[in-house]
């Protein structure tokens, strides 16, 4: 016992020590008092005193006292009486008052009327009847009788204030009666520290220490002229705890994103860049979606003032696309049977989907193409936990000879390998692909399938008037959906919440374990 004893006082600090000594001599000083016999600050005598007590040496007492004065408003009425006192001396006399004559009453405010009403009810003095206010039996009882909540306004006036001790049972009840009225009471609270030795405490007294400064750390001064070989040396304690530091990370959403990059990268795809703000043209129209479709209310989609418009690609462009729209084209296809629209086509939109930068990497990139984009896209969709307005899309696209519909499934069967899943398909329908495919993952942990994506290959309405001769198969999925199932989350909206707990109990890891 007498080696742990040892072990204890060499890892106290000077502070402590001096502390110890103090407490040693009284202990009932206080903090204060310790401060300046010591020549410590107050700050230095409580980090040593929170520290002892950490080591079970001393117990540390905290005492919270609460003092009740009046405010301002408390001290009017304190002179003039509570809006229901002066009521109430009216009905003393007159036995019953309409509601339209109290405002009548000297010193009586208007917005005090209702307050009064509701306590004069509250209190039993008074009932109200059709708009008539009558004295009942219990007011013309306290006709001289002051209420609880009366006699401690009385008295926390005339004495300035008063502490929660001070307080018996009826002024305590004045005291909630009067706390529940807005701004008659100031509380004020002032904490004060008494400190008491342990057992332990007594042990390292006994066994005694002195007070000489130990060094914690050398100067190069020290180094210099060898003052360093006389310094006593506190030693330290190797296995005490450490406390938990957080280092700055990537986001968890922003490194799956940057995972899903480097799998498009590796499997050899380019990425392509879009803009937030697009023109109905490449968000709809270059897609075969009709121009009275639902995905272009304004329920869907977010259209935008400024700029009202956007231009147009090259005419020819723009007539084979209308073309296509109003009875298929060139396409053996029917069309949609109606007078496509140029002014629609000029709309300002923020993108609903990532799929505009393909069509366009189609009509401007030279063949073949194997590229992808990630990007944020925007829809009209009400708050919830599986919904946002905003959130991002990664969009996948490879056009060649001889891609095909096998093609489509093994790219997608190795994408989603790399991220960890097995995956399955089952037939689907979208306006701009055909064939069209939904891709399912499989949940171990919940034993179901999950969509996690749509693909298809893309239509000949949508690949003709881009000028594209060749098949095109085209795959997309949403991130925020894969983020929730990685990090286990039932609330989509926790992914932007910036919970810094989550934030930071989220593990760092190399890469992206789905398994």
């Amino acid at each position: 016992m007498s080696e742990v004893i040892d072990k204890i006082i060499n890892e106290l600090h000077i502070y402590e020590k001096k502390l110890l000594k103090e407490l040693e001599k009284n202990e009932d000083l206080s903090p204060d008092e310790i401060a300046q016999d010591t020549g410590l600050n107050i700050k230095s005598v409580m980090s040593a005193a929170g520290i002892l007590a950490s080591k079970g040496i001393i117990t540390v007492k905290k005492d919270v006292e609460e003092k009740f004065s009046l405010t301002k408003y408390g001290k009017k009425y304190a002179e003039i009486g509570l809006p229901e006192r002066r009521i109430l001396n009216e009905l003393q006399e007159k036995k019953e008052l309409h509601m339209k004559d109290l405002a009548k009453i000297d010193s009586l405010e208007k917005k005090e009327i209702n307050i009064a009403i509701g306590w004069l009810v509250r209190k039993g003095w008074a009932k109200i009847n059709k708009g008539v206010v009558t004295i009942t039996e219990v007011g013309e009882s306290s006709k001289d009788k002051l209420g609880d909540d009366e006699v401690l306004l009385n008295l926390l006036n005339e004495k300035g204030s008063l502490s929660q001790d001070e307080l018996d049972e009826d002024m305590a009840n004045g005291l909630a009666a009067l706390k529940d009225r807005k701004k008659l009471i100031a509380s004020e609270k002032t904490t004060s520290h008494s400190f008491q030795l342990n057992d332990l405490a007594y042990e390292i007294l006994d066994k005694g220490f002195d007070l000489t400064e130990e060094a914690t750390q050398l100067t190069h001064e020290q180094l210099k002229d060898g003052s360093w070989a006389k310094l006593k040396y506190r030693p330290y304690d190797i296995n005490a705890e450490y406390p938990i530091f957080f280092p700055g990370k990537e986001h968890p959403l922003r490194r799956i994103i940057q995972e899903i990059r480097e799998i498009f990268l590796n499997l050899g795809f380019t990425e392509a860049k879009g803009e937030y703000l697009e023109s109905a043209f490449w968000n709809f129209d270059s897609l075969f979606q009709p121009q009275d479709h639902a995905a272009r209310e304004m329920q869907d989609t977010f259209y935008v003032k400024n700029p009202l418009t956007c231009d147009l690609p090259d005419d020819d462009l723009v007539e084979r696309v209308a073309k296509t729209h109003e009875d298929g084209g060139n396409t053996n296809s029917e069309g949609w049977h109606y007078d496509w629209d140029a002014d629609i086509a000029r709309q300002s939109v923020l993108r609903t989907h990532t799929t505009g930068i393909s069509t366009q990497a189609l009509a401007n990139w030279e063949l073949p193409i194997k590229m992808f984009s990630v990007g944020r896209v925007f829809r009209r969709e009400t708050f919830d936990y599986k919904h946002l307005p905003e959130f991002h899309q990664v969009e996948g696209l490879v056009a060649a000879p001889g891609i095909n519909y096998q093609n489509l499934l093994g790219t997608l069967k190795e994408f989603y390998k790399k991220l960890g899943f097995e995956v399955r398909f089952r037939p689907a329908y979208f306006p701009y692909t055909y064939l069209s495919t939904e891709c399912e993952i499989y949940l171990e942990e919940k034993e179901s399938w999950i969509e996690l994506g749509g693909c298809g290959m893309f239509r000949p309405e949508v690949l003709e008037p881009l000028g594209v001769k060749v098949p095109a198969l085209a795959f997309g999925l949403g991130i925020e959906r894969l983020a929730m199932i990685r990090y286990d989350l039932s609330d989509i909206r926790m992914l932007y919440k910036s919970d810094i707990s989550w934030l930071r109990e989220v593990p760092l890891e190399e890469g992206i374990n789905f398994e």
